[in-house]
């Protein structure tokens, strides 16, 4: 008998299951929230689980469902002319020319609302940090305090970072969207910083399946004081992350399929920091052959 409820039990939570994730395509933009709780499997060190299933507390509303759909129809009629247009709604040409584009800029509230930051506090860290416009609303303000002490949970090891992530591009009913890098052959960055070293992270979501894992990462050093830093880094000096391994750096970077990309600093040094971001943008400049991604002095230039 014992057995027989067990096999009913493991065959329900698999109709279940199944029933979500075909349902889940259909409905994504309505039950966004609450898949991601359905299916986190982090837990803080010493918390209870959670015993109330995340979808017996989704409130859906008919007229709000209406709403929601026919935005997501709008959305795509519009994705769908654009297509037809061109790559990214552009004559072919056009995309072909371009050598120059800005992918974030920092003027408004708006800008900002399209990043998250997180920090070591998900773990039971004590690091802090924040995100607001800076003088004259012409950057990004990225600021707080690192604090490497371990939580006393028993099973964390390491402790101490923040981080600034973009939200990855979502287009019509939920669906995951991808910026094409393949034009361009460098990130242009414009910052200032305090002096502290910054890691820069592209996340990909390549074709394969063994490679979901894959982060393409390059330390950024800021100078620090009070003039502004251009930073040129070639794609191609990305090294490759993966899995929490660090390897080299001539694995292709799946410029097609970037995700996302983001900020990191982790350099076990306690006290405030700060990072000024102007722009972010890409370039295509194939006369460049600088392999560094900084200024360069020669030490005896000849007068």
């Amino acid at each position: 008998m014992a057995l027989t409820v067990t096999v009913l039990s493991s065959a329900g939570l698999r109709g279940r299951c199944c029933r979500h994730k075909v349902l889940h395509p259909l409905l994504g933009f309505l039950l966004a929230d609450s898949t991601s709780k359905l299916y986190s499997s982090y837990r803080r060190p010493g918390s209870q689980p959670e015993k109330t299933p995340s979808w017996q507390k989704i409130d859906f509303s008919f007229k709000k469902g209406i709403d929601a759909l026919k935005t997501q129809l709008s959305l795509l009629k519009k994705e769908t002319e654009e297509h037809l247009r061109g790559p990214e709604g552009r004559q072919f040409d056009q995309y072909l020319l371009q050598q120059t584009k800005v992918m974030w800029e920092f003027r408004s509230q708006e800008d900002l609302n399209k990043w998250v930051v997180s920090s070591d506090v998900e773990i039971g860290g004590k690091s802090e940090v924040y995100l607001k416009l800076g003088r004259n609303n012409q950057a990004a303000l990225l600021y707080g305090t690192l604090n490497t002490e371990v939580p006393r949970d028993g099973e964390t090891k390491y402790s101490g970072y923040c981080s600034m992530r973009a939200k990855p591009p979502v287009g019509s009913f939920a669906r995951k969207k991808y910026y094409d890098w393949s034009n361009f052959n460098s990130l242009h960055l414009r910052v200032r910083g305090d002096g502290r070293p910054w890691m820069v992270n592209i996340y990909t979501d390549p074709y394969f399946s063994h490679h979901k894992d894959d982060l393409y990462n390059y330390f950024m050093f800021t100078r620090g004081g009070p003039y502004w830093e251009e930073i040129r880094i070639p794609f191609s000096k990305f090294f490759l992350s993966s899995r929490g391994r660090v390897q080299d750096n001539q694995h292709p970077i799946w410029l097609d399929k970037v995700s996302t990309l983001g900020f990191t600093l982790g350099d076990k040094v306690d006290g405030p920091f700060q990072l000024e971001i102007d722009f972010i943008g890409l370039l295509n400049d194939r006369a460049h052959t600088e392999e560094f991604a900084y200024e360069i002095y020669d030490r005896n230039p000849q007068i």
